[in-house]
């Protein structure tokens, strides 16, 4: 898809084609009715739309903790598109600009939003959450103030990306990664890398990735990873954080566990720094045991992570800059009608994919 899309002034808005999941592996393409934007809103005719962990999870599962698919739904949030309609009120966005969508809309008006963590609003719409409808359809309504214009040489691709990208960049902010400071990254999927490529960016000095998988290693040590670790489940964390300790001469100052499950997380406590921090992003299991207790003792600093916060803004100037390379993380394509085939191969990881991107219309 080329960098710049043309608007067609006599665009008949009458296929809607969209991505609906009824249940567990019942992912149907479907036409729905084109929706029409409120007064605060503007209507996207949509190009690319990245397949989610959290996509899949809802593919495979039907629900993602108290989140649960009991009625249709519109998958997709890894978004971009062009904008055909505005709404009465809108003023920052016209018809024909490009745009990168922030899938979630706050209330922008309790305490949480107005102290700028509005990523914490209970009153969150969030993209392909239940029971809000996604964005993986031919034609989207958003709230004008949460869709980012694009500069004319970001690609619609490297907008769609800017969505784990900015979970990335979160999680970095939230470690206080600069420059010099030496990281560990659990987990070298999607977001693993981009937080790899976000660190690289903000001035990590050294940086140590884990993971199961040779591909996905391979590929982190493309992106910039000094060290890269082949893992197994069953490797002792001790005998792990030695080896991570020794291959960087020192003990990481941040660690980023991309992965949420117990055995990394107790790994990130075993390796970081006393004094340093470690990182929660991946979402595994409620409840798990850690030595929580060794790691207070030692002023290892726990902190959680949830998406994103004022991050798409940052995210889109550092890959308008060129700082990140979004685009390498792009490993298969597939047309709108081929969802339920695209959601495979993210599921089964076919073909070493990484990040499965959909054209909504081509």
């Amino acid at each position: 898809m080329s960098a710049k899309s043309s608007t067609n002034h006599e665009e008949k808005f009458d296929d809607n084609l969209s991505a609906v999941l009824y249940k567990i592996k019942d992912l149907r393409i479907e036409n729905k009715k084109v929706p029409e934007p409120k007064d605060n809103e503007v209507l996207v005719r949509m190009a690319c739309v990245g397949i989610c962990g959290s996509d899949v999870h809802y593919y495979v599962h039907g629900r993602i903790a108290d989140f649960i698919v009991d009625s249709p739904m519109v998958v997709g949030h890894e978004s971009s598109g062009v904008v055909v309609k505005v709404g009465k009120d809108v003023t920052n966005l016209k018809q024909g600009d490009r745009v990168a969508i922030e899938p979630g809309v706050s209330c922008r008006t309790c305490t949480f939003c107005k102290e700028g963590s509005y990523n914490l609003c209970i009153n969150m719409k969030f993209c392909a959450t239940p029971p809000i409808d996604g964005n993986l359809c031919r034609y989207y309504t958003h709230a004008a103030d949460f869709c980012h214009k694009l500069p004319d040489h970001v690609t619609l691709e490297e907008a769609a990306l800017l969505e784990p990208l900015s979970v990335g960049m979160h999680a970095c902010r939230r470690a206080g990664v600069h420059i010099g400071t030496t990281v560990l990254i659990l987990g070298a999927g999607p977001i693993g890398l981009v937080t790899l490529i976000t660190a690289k960016a903000m001035g990590a000095n050294k940086i140590i990735i884990t993971d199961i998988v040779d591909h996905r290693l391979k590929v982190a040590k493309e992106l910039g990873a000094d060290f890269v670790v082949k893992v197994n489940p069953e490797d002792n964390e001790k005998v792990l954080a030695q080896r991570i300790h020794d291959l960087l001469g020192g003990l990481p100052e941040v660690t980023i566990d991309c992965s949420g499950f117990q055995a990394t997380i107790r790994l990130g406590l075993e390796a970081t720094k006393s004094g340093g921090v470690m990182i929660l992003v991946g979402m595994g299991a409620n409840e798990v045991t850690i030595p929580l207790i060794e790691a207070a003792c030692r002023e290892v600093d726990i902190r959680g992570v949830f998406r994103y916060a004022n991050d798409y803004p940052i995210a889109l100037a550092m890959v308008a800059s060129g700082r990140v390379n979004v685009k390498r993380l792009i490993t298969h394509v597939y047309k709108l009608e081929d969802t339920v085939e695209a959601f495979e191969t993210a599921r089964t990881g076919a073909g070493n994919a990484i990040k499965v991107m959909i054209y909504c219309n081509t």
